[in-house]
């Protein structure tokens, strides 16, 4: 997973928006057959992650300049 994200956000820089990373990320989940759910709601929580990948990891992509507190729910 660390090396398709990693070529996507080498293909498309640092400055795309997040749903270009996702779509590009799909695309390299479905070219190497790895099972995924995307925008996956959290049954009972209200939370949607942007993947799921084979019932295990959770990938939440954020695109900006900086990550600050206020993008993660403590």
């Amino acid at each position: 997973m660390t090396g398709i994200c990693f070529e996507a956000h080498n293909e498309l820089g640092r400055y795309s928006r997040e749903k270009q990373y996702g779509d590009l990320i799909e695309k390299k989940l479905i070219a190497v057959h790895i099972p995924y759910k995307r925008e996956y709601n959290i049954k009972n929580t209200g939370n949607i992650i942007d993947f799921l990948i084979d019932n295990k990891i959770i990938i939440e992509l954020k695109s900006k300049r900086f990550i600050g507190r206020d993008d993660y729910k403590f």
